[in-house]
């Protein structure tokens, strides 16, 4: 009976496997179909991702920035091509016996390096080295380490190098504008990036550009004012001065008085916009446009200005300075000399402390103001350029007899080189205010009338006998060439009042005297050589600077010369003399 049994339950247990066995064939169809149906569409979008990912990058264009020209097209600015290295930390940890090598080949620590590849996995991206010269990474490419990767960018190069470091400035590894015209004309020199779509294979070599996503824009080009044969010009004359005289620093700026452009603005101490590690804020500040100081007697032009304008004076005009000195309150002002009953162009060339006492005392405050206030004494030039100082000129209301004669000698108020030079420029075009530019012009723009033109060409007439033999700026002479220009000597503020020993010696004027074609001003801070007068130390870098300008531009001789003139020797030309034609 058992036997009998068992064969009678063999085909129930046959059955049962049988049907077990279907079903999980059954089962094992469904879920393929659901894992493929799972696949194709709800995690293709997903998968496609990932699986581009492997071998799919979206890389950026660099934008190549704009070039920057002096305005006859020489070079100031270019980037260059290079390439920055960068890793992908998750794939280099793959191969973490490679690290090494690349830490030999980028000239890094090898234990810091792998710090920093282990501290960053959750990134993607991670520079390890900006702006290596193409060879270099080409053969950083060409170990074939996984996850390593370079990038196009550009790096700026300045050709003139730290000749025009400060009117320039600088941009940062990434090639933004940061300082002077780079930060100015950012927005115009600056492109925009592009980006397309590569599949490139486990080295990171470029297989295929599939597509352009966005092209890249270039930057625009920038042509400047400057002429780069006069801003090296001064900046040998500048850097000399300073080194001979033992100074602490200087400035040079010079305008085309016919258009208002910037010819030439140079600073001492320099630096190297190339070299980032001068780069810090002591050496690039543009002192030409972000320092103020008080100018002295280089401010007394302005003074006589108001009063000719104010019809109260003009070169007729005798101004008695006996006994040599002038009481105002309890401050005594008083010439080297009793100079006794002088014209205004004697003020003027000897500098009269006392002459200006009285010329300004007479003067309604309202009417000196209003004549600083046209000249840009107390405001900002049009220049726009970044950081630029307004200076300081109080306001009418507040001024006192004193202060409005402390005033009249260069004190109590404070300028920018840049804002002294565009007075001067002012009385160059005969009373025209015309706006200070650092980009070339291609016509002379209209300006505004700040002063008559009369006043000025009485005022440039004066101003003549400052470089006569008798003045205190004849050292300003250029020959072949009549100039008009105004000395200064000012003591520098201290805690407390003003030192005894610290100077600012300033020059300002404008040649050729008979059709002002060039402003300038020369600044020189703390000359400890021996001399410290603006006649003696920056009048004969306004005489080298301005006379081989007008030369370079070809402006014709106003003075008849007799017989050859010897030019001054040029402490930078290591005392070559030179001869002016008639």
């Amino acid at each position: 009976m058992k036997a009998r049994s068992a064969r009678e339950d063999a085909p129930s247990s046959f059955r049962w496997r049988a049907s077990l066995l279907v079903g999980l064939l059954i089962a094992c169809a469904l879920g393929l179909v659901y894992r493929a149906v799972n696949l194709q569409l709800v995690d293709h979008g997903f998968l496609a991702k990932e699986g581009d990912a492997r071998f799919s990058r979206v890389l950026e264009i660099a934008a190549h920035r704009g070039t920057v020209t002096d305005r006859y097209g020489e070079p100031l600015a270019v980037s260059t091509p290079v390439d920055s290295i960068w890793v992908n930390p998750s794939e280099l940890a793959l191969a973490t016996d490679q690290i090494p090598r690349l830490a030999k080949a980028l000239g890094l620590d090898r234990q810091e390096l792998a710090r920093r590849i282990t501290s960053n996995l959750d990134r993607e991206f991670l520079y390890l080295a900006r702006h290596k010269q193409p060879a270099e990474a080409e053969q950083i490419k060409a170990l074939g380490i996984p996850g390593v990767y370079t990038s196009r960018e550009y790096r700026r190069y300045y050709p003139a190098a730290e000749v025009t470091g400060h009117l320039l400035g600088f941009t940062n590894v990434d090639d933004q504008g940061q300082e002077g015209l780079e930060l100015a004309f950012d927005h115009w020199l600056a492109g925009e990036d592009g980006a397309k779509r590569v599949i490139q294979d486990r080295y990171g070599r470029i297989v295929q550009n599939v597509e352009s996503i966005r092209p890249a824009r270039p930057g625009k080009d920038l042509v400047l004012s400057i002429d780069l044969r006069i801003q090296y010009l001064a900046y040998r004359e500048l850097k000399a001065a300073i080194r001979d005289q033992r100074a602490k620093a200087g400035s040079v700026v010079v305008i085309d008085v016919a258009t208002g452009e910037v010819l030439a603005m140079v600073n001492q101490p320099a630096y190297n916009p190339n070299d980032r590690e001068q780069l810090q804020p002591f050496t690039y500040r543009n002192r030409a446009a972000t320092d103020i100081f008080e100018p002295g007697s280089s401010m007394k032009p302005f003074f006589v200005a108001a009063g000719i304008a104010a019809g109260k004076y003009d070169n007729r005009s005798i101004i008695d300075t006996s006994p040599g000195f002038f009481k105002v309150g309890a401050k005594i002002f008083e010439d080297e000399h009793n100079l006794g009953a002088i014209d205004i162009a004697t003020v003027l060339a000897k500098s009269s402390n006392v002459g200006m006492a009285h010329i300004a005392l007479s003067l309604p405050p309202q009417e000196i103001w209003s004549t600083l206030n046209h000249l840009g004494f107390g405001q900002v030039t049009t220049s726009g350029y970044p950081g630029e100082s307004a200076g300081l000129l109080p306001n009418y209301s507040q001024w006192r007899p004193i202060g409005i004669v402390t005033m009249s000698h260069g004190y109590g108020l404070s300028v920018t080189p840049l804002q002294l030079v565009h007075a001067y420029a002012t009385i160059g075009s005969y009373g025209v205010a015309r706006p200070v530019s650092f980009l070339r012009v291609e016509s002379p723009p209209q300006g505004e009338r700040a002063l008559d033109e009369h006043v000025c060409r009485e005022l440039i007439g004066m101003l003549e006998s400052v470089v006569s033999a008798e003045g205190t700026g004849k050292a300003a002479a250029i020959p072949g060439y009549r100039v008009s220009g105004k000395t200064g000597t000012a003591w520098k503020a201290t805690a407390g009042g003003y030192s005894t020993d610290r100077f600012m010696a300033v020059w300002g004027g404008v040649a050729p005297a008979t059709a002002p074609r060039l402003a300038a001003v020369v600044v020189i801070d703390e000359p400890s050589a021996g001399q410290h007068r603006g006649g003696e130390v920056a009048a004969p870098v306004f005489s080298r600077v301005v006379g081989g300008a007008l030369r370079l531009m070809a402006v014709p001789p106003d003075q008849a010369v007799t017989e050859i003139d010897e030019l001054p020797s040029s402490p930078a030309a290591g005392g070559l003399r030179t001869t002016a034609g008639p």
